[in-house]
């Protein structure tokens, strides 16, 4: 199906089943733990065995030297693969890092060696024995000291951009901001460590594994292994959460893969803790700078973000402005990313990619402006909003609501209600009120499906798209539901095997869209199939309550299926709309704080989001997304940074003890409302994305309401209470 006309009216527009608050139909085998996970599965006729993988002491170097003769003699173990072993591999289509190959050391615990044991324990011990000699090169791991040497990175095709006189029109401006704000970086911390179980059976490989996208891991894989696509069977029904950081293969599944091989048993590897944070990707840091100039009435006339991040070589940017080219009016526009090279590992997708971080400084910088007009921050948004692309004014949003989530939203949470900064103070808290805007495009894969109809009337839905812990099976289950007029409990669907028609994956907030029109797709070919066997016009043919009718005649559907069954298969693919109408989502998040005035300890006492996203395909599943990302955000704001060791060149808190990541507790109250709209120019389901705005803006928000609490503005992430202290009023 090729979409490339707006949407008109469908039959998902009855909203029987779609649209409809239906409970997770994967939620019983979660919470009564019988959802297999990756390093959980098991086969009773398989003798497992487990990998242990070592990562590399140094963070820039050559191994010379490693002696393994220690652990292939300790008990239980099997075998030891290293990196020198393996030799010089190639990395795949989606990755920067080596994960494992060669005698080069990028960074710090990048994988150089797995242990093989008939126990986990066995093989860790193993693990302790190899003796590594290095030849360690020095590197360079501060972005701020690397930032003069940054350049424009050469494989984003828009690093910088620019619209009317920046530099004349800001020299002129009435009032003006230029300001600096740096965020850290950050890692994914998601429960579910990487881990993959591998088996091969002769040359073909049988791949268990945490992944976000299957079939890049599929190819990525395959480029590094040396092997045929097709030779691949990699599985992923669950996934304990991902953030990004399971978008591309990693370490695990490769280690698994060759241990493997070697031993010829299958293999459980997952990757401890520890070797998450610096063998895996994170997000990674930015300095930033805003200028904004205005006229006295309150209307935008310059606006530039710059942004400065590091990656390893051959990585790209963190992509901080994109958000800044679109949000706020303006004639005379800038944008600029710059990237430095850096020997820390991986810098990559973390929920929200570009957007995340450039609105944690765009929107403290949009409340420092509207101060320095004396406008309400509310009102100052609203006045530089613009439905057109400000950098190509011919080109419209296809649908654009920000104003309505703000107004919205400050009659819900009491804005009127906000006072002066440091004015409004109970008992030794000082309490204050902060927004912000959200923002974050509408991306679109193609996505296939197939969906076959049994002799018992059941619709069964096959394609790779994952679900980590966002929905999936429960939306893709409503729209085969209500477009072959079935309820949910006559739909049966699998995920997240490389044996079903390729989907458009789970990240970028794009799967549920994206996925959900290639099963709309796949249902469309299905009911031209059903038509067709009972001898039915299909124009005039509707599905509903299990019933096929046409005209006069009404046949329940398992008749149509016959003993053999029917099947319809499809994909989505995306014309021209997004080139001619900017897709994008839109939300306003608040917050109130409250921050003692002894300590400048900062607690969140509730939180409320506004989303403009298209039509939301279950607000239950699309709720739980958004206040999971209201949650990271305020961990972006209060808590979360890795810390760089600038010498060695490590993140040193590399576990969940040292990186302290909120829970849904740190937050009595949080609210989310879903304005009721459709965009027919994002998909045939009208819908766009939910799971990154939630995200988006918060941080700022937080910072906002602290700055309204005290008075004490805070440019740089996290907002922790060593940043505020100092400059706290008398506690009397």
């Amino acid at each position: 199906m090729q979409f490339d006309t707006p949407a008109t009216t469908n039959p998902i527009d009855r909203l029987k089943v779609v649209g409809q608050p239906i409970p997770r139909i994967d939620g019983q085998l979660k919470t009564s733990g019988r959802a297999m996970y990756a390093y959980e599965w098991h086969d009773p006729n398989m003798r497992y065995a487990y990998g242990y993988p070592l990562g590399a002491a140094i963070a820039k170097g050559r191994i010379t030297a490693m002696d393994t003769s220690a652990a292939k003699a300790a008990d239980g173990v099997l075998a030891v693969v290293t990196t020198l072993d393996a030799g010089k591999r190639e990395k795949g289509k989606f990755n920067t890092a080596n994960l494992f190959g060669g005698d080069v050391v990028q960074h710090y615990h990048q994988a150089i060696a797995v242990v093989v044991a008939e126990s986990f324990e066995q093989a860790r011990a193993a693990t302790a024995l190899i003796k590594v000699t290095y030849a360690e090169e020095k590197g360079v791991f501060d972005l701020e000291a690397a930032k003069g040497d940054a350049v424009k990175p050469s494989e984003d095709s828009e690093p910088d951009s620019s619209h009317g006189d920046f530099a004349g029109a800001f020299a002129s401006a009435e009032v003006t901001l230029d300001e600096a704000y740096t965020t850290p970086d950050q890692s994914h911390a998601m429960m579910e460590p990487h881990a993959s179980i591998a088996a091969w059976n002769g040359d073909e490989l049988t791949l268990w594994t945490s992944s976000q996208m299957i079939d890049w891991w599929r190819g990525d894989l395959a480029t590094t292994l040396g092997i045929d696509k097709e030779k691949i069977h990699l599985m992923s029904p669950f996934i304990g959460g991902g953030f990004g950081g399971k978008l591309f293969l990693r370490a695990d599944a490769v280690l698994a893969a060759l241990g493997a091989k070697e031993v010829g048993r299958p293999v459980k590897v997952a990757l401890p803790r520890p070797l998450i944070m610096n063998n895996t990707t994170h997000r990674p840091a930015t300095i930033q700078r805003i200028r904004i100039g205005a006229g006295r009435d309150g209307k935008i006339t310059a606006i530039a973000h710059e942004s400065w991040s590091g990656d390893l070589p051959g990585g790209g940017p963190e992509t901080a402005v994109m958000q800044t080219r679109l949000l706020y009016g303006g004639e005379n526009r800038m944008t600029a990313m710059r990237l430095a090279t850096l020997d820390l590992p991986e810098g990559n997708a973390m929920r929200a990619p570009g957007e995340a971080p450039g609105l944690m400084a765009l929107e403290i910088a949009i409340d420092e402006m509207a101060e320095k007009l004396g406008l309400d921050p509310i009102g100052f948004r609203i006045l530089n909003d613009t439905q057109v692309d400000p950098e190509n004014p011919e080109r419209p949003f296809s649908h654009r609501d920000l104003i309505g989530c703000l107004k919205l939203g400050a009659e819900r949470f009491g804005w009127s209600g906000r006072t002066t900064p440091g004015a409004r103070r109970e008992g030794n808290w000082l309490i204050g009120t902060g927004v912000a805007a959200a923002f974050r495009n509408n991306l679109l894969l193609p996505s296939g499906a197939r969906v076959r109809l049994g002799q018992d009337g059941v619709v069964t839905v096959e394609t790779d798209m994952t679900d980590i812990g966002t929905g999936s099976y429960t939306i893709i289950a409503q729209t085969a539901a209500e477009m072959m007029g079935l309820t949910v409990d006559k739909v049966g669907v699998h995920l997240g095997d490389s044996r079903f028609p390729v989907s458009a994956g789970s990240g970028g907030q794009f799967g549920a869209n994206c996925s959900t029109s290639g099963v709309y797709a796949a249902c469309v070919k299905l009911r031209e199939a059903v038509a067709q066997k009972l001898g039915f016009n299909s124009e005039d043919v509707t599905f509903e309550n299990g019933m096929v009718r046409s005209g006069n005649r009404s046949v329940p559907l398992s008749e149509a299926a016959g003993p053999e069954g029917l099947t319809g298969e499809d994909k989505v693919e995306w014309g021209d709309l997004s080139k001619t109408h900017q897709q994008s989502t839109f939300g306003a998040h608040f917050v109130e704080v409250g921050v003692d005035v002894a300590t400048g300890e900062s607690r969140i006492r509730r939180m409320l989001a506004v989303c403009a996203a298209g039509r939301i395909l279950n607000p239950i599943t699309a709720r739980s997304q958004v206040i999971g990302a209201m949650t990271m955000g305020a961990g972006g704001a209060l808590s979360e940074e890795l810390a760089v060791d600038t010498r060695r060149g490590f993140f040193v808190n590399h576990d969940l003890a040292g990186y302290e990541v909120p829970v849904h507790a740190d937050i009595p109250h949080q609210e989310v409302i879903f304005l009721d709209e459709t965009d027919p120019y994002s998909s045939p389901m009208k819908a766009k994305g939910i799971g990154e705005l939630g995200l988006c803006g918060v941080s700022a928000a937080i910072a906002n309401a602290i700055y309204n609490a005290t008075g004490i503005r805070v440019r740089h992430y996290p907002i922790t209470l060593d940043k505020m202290i100092g400059e706290l009023p008398d506690v009397a």
